[in-house]
């Protein structure tokens, strides 16, 4: 140090970064020397020292050094670079939990390369292209059909996907993509949509079949047996068409449907409910073990 002035490898040791990287931020215009020594050599002076500590933490938050000079030339606040940059910190982390997601269901599952392709398409898509696509799976499956208050809310609801979902929520998705995309699949909600309502109330049949069948199914008991007419008998009722039951259950009671609507309800935030799918099959076994259908 000389006359309160450093040179590059005096201000190199100060700041603790190597000479390169400052003789490069000086060579680029955003720390230019403050002189030069008699013999030509760069000299830096206290404010060039601060200035070189500000350079550093912007460069380290990944700010570019173009950026860099137009902040330190008062054109930008750094509060306004910082905003841009937390917008793409905030796009990396969601790719990163969209690759995370990918990753974890191809461990998982041990997908084909092409279902490892259509997983990492769809794990990058936008929230617009998520909508867009759950848009056309619910018009293209329910065409022509007229849906009831309940049944066109729950479509509504289906579109809106979040924005930034969660890693699980994520997971959720790309499932859900994965599952709709199923031609079968739709052709199964397509026949559950145009079946219309059972013989009972859908909430009160299913918690019938929860209350009852659930832990006959549980406990062992044997459709056929006369313990399990007894269960039936509370589920269906007296007053019940059995053979309708049992048709209306048989179309509705679909483990992918199930999960479907598990995976609805984890992508909009709404806790899990209790499987139904195995307590309705019990329930079809009881029907059929007594010649109806």
């Amino acid at each position: 140090m000389s006359d309160g002035l450093y040179t590059i490898g005096e201000l190199a040791r100060r700041a603790g970064l190597p000479v390169r990287t400052i003789r490069f931020w000086s060579d680029s215009g955003v720390l230019p020397p403050t002189g030069r020594s008699a013999g030509g050599y760069r000299l830096y002076d206290e404010a060039a020292l601060t200035r070189l500590g500000l350079v550093r933490m912007l460069r380290e938050l990944g700010i570019g050094l173009e950026a860099v000079q137009e902040i330190l030339a008062r054109q930008v606040t750094v509060a306004e670079v910082a905003r841009v940059h937390l917008r793409a910190v905030d796009a990396e982390i969601r790719a990163l939990r969209a690759r995370r997601a990918v990753l974890r269901l191809i461990s998982e599952r041990g997908t084909t390369d092409e279902e490892t392709v259509m997983l990492h398409r769809l794990a990058q898509l936008s929230a617009a292209e998520r909508r867009q696509i759950v848009t056309e799976f619910v018009s293209g499956t329910f065409a022509g059909i007229e849906l009831d208050d309940d049944a066109a809310a729950i479509a509504d609801w289906m579109r809106e996907l979040p924005d930034s979902p969660s890693p699980a929520q994520l997971d959720a998705w790309v499932e859900l993509a994965g599952l709709i995309a199923d031609e079968d699949f739709r052709r199964r909600l397509r026949r559950i949509a145009l079946a219309g309502p059972g013989p009972l109330p859908e909430y009160e049949l299913r918690a019938r079949v929860l209350a009852e069948a659930g832990p006959a199914l549980a406990g062992g008991i044997d459709p056929g047996s006369a313990a399990g007419k007894e269960v039936l008998d509370r589920v269906a009722g007296p007053a019940v068409d059995r053979a309708a039951l049992l048709e209306w259950m048989e179309t509705v009671a679909d483990a992918r449907v199930e999960r479907y609507w598990e995976l609805l309800a984890a992508l909009n935030g709404h806790g899990e409910s209790a499987p139904a799918v195995p307590a309705f099959r019990w329930v079809i076994a009881a029907l059929r073990a007594r010649g109806i259908g």
